[in-house]
C-alpha cells in the first residue's frame, strides 16, 4: 500500500463538500491515517532489508512481518530515544499515538469526532512520514531492524 494514497484516502471524505462529515467518515480518516504510518514502516523495512524495489517473495515476507502490537512496543522502548535521531523518534511517537487513536476511532463508539481534529491527525501522520523518509538511510534501516526483531 502506498502511504501517500492512504493519506489522500483519509483526507478525501473529511474534506468533501459537507461542512461536517459523518462520524463514519471522520473515524475512517483517523484509522486510515494510522495505516498510512504502518504501511510506510512496512514498506521501508522491506525496501531497506531486501533491496529497494525488489518486490519478490523476500520483500513480501519482510513487509508482512511487521506486527502492530510488537511495533508499538518497540516504538515505546527507551532504545528509540537513546539510539535514533529526532525524525525517527517523532515517527515512533506518532506511530504509538495514532495506533491508540485508531483503536479509539474503531471501537470507542461513545467518542465524537470533529473535522478540524481529524484533519490535524492526518496532517500529523503526513508530517511524521515526511520526516521519516528524510532521515538518513542508516537510521531508517536500524529502526526497521529494531521494530522487526527481538533484541537478545
Amino acid at each position: 500500500m502506498n502511504p501517500r494514497d492512504l493519506l489522500e484516502t483519509a483526507r478525501r471524505p473529511v474534506e468533501s463538500g459537507a461542512s461536517q462529515p459523518t462520524q463514519a467518515d471522520l473515524r475512517r480518516g483517523v484509522s486510515t491515517a494510522y495505516y498510512a504510518l504502518f504501511h510506510c514502516l512496512a514498506a521501508a523495512a522491506a525496501d531497506l532489508l531486501t533491496g529497494n524495489g525488489s518486490r519478490g517473495p523476500e520483500w513480501h515476507q519482510v513487509y508482512r512481518a511487521l506486527e502492530h502490537g510488537k511495533a508499538r512496543k518497540a516504538c515505546q522502548q527507551q532504545a528509540v530515544t537513546r539510539t535514533f535521531p529526532a525524525e525517527i523518534r517523532n515517527f515512533a511517537e506518532t506511530f504509538v499515538e495514532l495506533q491508540g487513536a485508531r483503536h479509539e476511532a474503531d471501537y470507542a463508539f461513545e467518542c465524537q469526532y470533529r473535522k478540524p481534529e481529524v484533519l490535524a491527525t492526518i496532517d500529523t501522520a503526513e508530517d511524521a512520514i515526511n520526516e521519516f523518509e528524510q532521515a538518513d538511510v542508516r537510521h531508517r534501516r536500524g529502526f526497521a531492524v529494531h521494530v522487526l526483531f527481538k533484541r537478545r
